[in-house]
């Protein structure tokens, strides 16, 4: 397994500090904000120190009904390959739903959402892994991820779903300790016993970030500093296990570089303290199973460009009983897209799920998708001014993003231009103009908006 050492989440508002960083080994980097063909020259450099990269993906949906896409497979392999990456990341999340399997509109979280810890969907998400794994180029890590929401008649715990999902496919784990404190804050799960029945052996790498709670909700935003509870979470899994590696993740309000560096030092004394000093095989006596990933057999299918690269060859697990049936992926396409229907797109929310909670992963996703849409359209927020927000999150209470959030931009502005608004003649010209240039045609006539209604009518069914 390779050792990575320290680490912080490379972001271009950062980049400048982190390269100015001492005692960073390694950096990762949000696999769809690059390209493979042109990366960031702050990337090359760092590349050109002996800084090793990772990309770590967050559009795949391995934990989704469907079947993994195969374009967004080979892009991951290829950027694995333009930064010579040791290996690739993951979620172990579902971010869209519906589509063909369920007969209705597809829809898309913007956001991470957790898989029921069921046998149907680790039957799915196991299927998944594997088709990954054959695809990419270098071996493949899942992370676990925080969540708002609670599936019902759930059949496993996170850390026996997590152990299960490693012997059946012998893919790594990103563990992230915050992660398990806003899974502690929001839905009572322990973490030290998540770390108890987790294969400690197959951790690749350690994320650590913070976060802030409110209304007795822990929001894992990646923007405040790392809680003492996190560093608690990472102290009792270095007990355990050394991690191969441990990376800092800061996503938004960037402190000054000292700040960073204060928190990569907290973070070194802590995550490397304990069990440098013990054989890994001693992890049991903390009690971790000491359970090994099962072994992996050559990869059968190859991703566009993949070997051509040089890169390891990834393999996966035995072979075992086929394909999980389709009825299952069925059972859980038409479970998530339910749930997801309901944040999105103001459906009602399924059974068993709490209201309350859901109502406030609803508006946390209206959220950021509103902050991405600021970010990807700046002129929008300078055109509306202070009725940006407030427009769009009326927006987005009914109308679910169906594409990207450059799509989720353009459909929110020509919402406004439909609708007559802003009511300010210069700011419509404004608006209008900024449409056409991107749209490379005129808002829709009459016909266009019935048809366009009576979608998104289906939608809220």
């Amino acid at each position: 397994m390779t050792e990575l050492g320290i680490g912080i989440g490379w972001r271009p508002e950062i980049a400048e500090a982190v390269e100015a960083l001492s005692g960073v080994d390694w950096v990762e980097v949000v696999a769809e904000n690059i390209c493979a063909d042109h990366l960031p020259d702050s990337l090359t450099r760092l590349r050109e120190r002996g800084v090793t990269v990772v990309p770590h993906g967050v559009s795949l949906g391995l934990g989704g009904a469907d079947r993994p896409d195969p374009a967004r497979l080979a892009a991951l392999g290829e950027k694995a390959v333009a930064l010579g990456a040791p290996l690739v990341t993951e979620h172990i999340a579902f971010v869209r739903a519906g589509g063909p399997l369920t007969a209705t509109p597809l829809l898309e979280a913007g956001h991470l959402l957790p898989v029921p810890r069921t046998r149907d969907a680790l039957d799915v998400l196991c299927e998944n892994v594997r088709i990954a794994q054959d695809a990419l180029p270098v071996p493949l890590a899942l992370e676990n991820i925080a969540a708002l929401i609670a599936w019902p008649d759930e059949e496993m715990t996170e850390g026996q779903f997590l152990a299960e999902l490693v012997e059946r496919t012998g893919v790594r784990l990103l563990v992230d300790v915050a992660n398990l404190h806003t899974n502690h804050v929001n839905r009572g799960e322990d973490p030290a016993e998540a770390l108890s029945e987790l294969p400690v052996e197959a951790i690749a790498y350690v994320h650590v970030a913070g976060g802030v709670e409110r209304d007795g909700v822990w929001h894992d935003t990646h923007a405040h500093p790392v809680p003492g509870a996190v560093l608690d979470i990472l102290g009792d899994l270095a007990s355990r296990v050394s991690p191969p590696g441990v990376l800092l993740e800061r996503d938004d309000d960037f402190p000054p570089a000292e700040e960073l560096a204060a928190e990569l030092e907290a973070i070194t004394a802590v995550g490397t303290r304990s069990a440098r000093a013990e054989p890994v095989g001693t992890a049991h006596a903390h009690g971790a199973r000491p359970r090994i990933p099962a072994p992996r057999r050559p990869s059968l299918l190859i991703g566009a460009g993949a070997r051509a690269s040089g890169g390891p060859m990834p393999v996966a697990a035995p072979v075992e009983d086929p394909a999980p049936a389709e009825a299952a992926r069925q059972r859980l396409a038409v479970t998530q897209a339910s749930l997801l229907s309901a944040l999105v797109a103001g459906t009602p929310v399924p059974e068993g799920f709490d209201t309350r909670r859901v109502g406030v992963q609803s508006r946390a996703l209206a959220a950021k998708r509103a902050g991405v849409v600021a970010k990807v359209a700046p002129e929008l927020p300078e055109i509306l001014g202070k009725d940006f927000r407030p427009a769009f999150l009326a927006y987005a209470r009914s109308r679910p993003m169906t594409g990207g959030y450059r799509r989720d931009a353009l459909d929110f502005a020509e919402h406004l231009l439909l609708a007559g608004r802003p009511e300010d003649p210069a700011e419509r010209r404004q608006l209008t103009e900024w449409w056409q240039d991107r749209s490379g045609s005129r808002p829709p006539g009459r016909a266009t908006r019935l048809v366009r209604a009576a979608r998104h009518a289906l939608v809220r069914r």
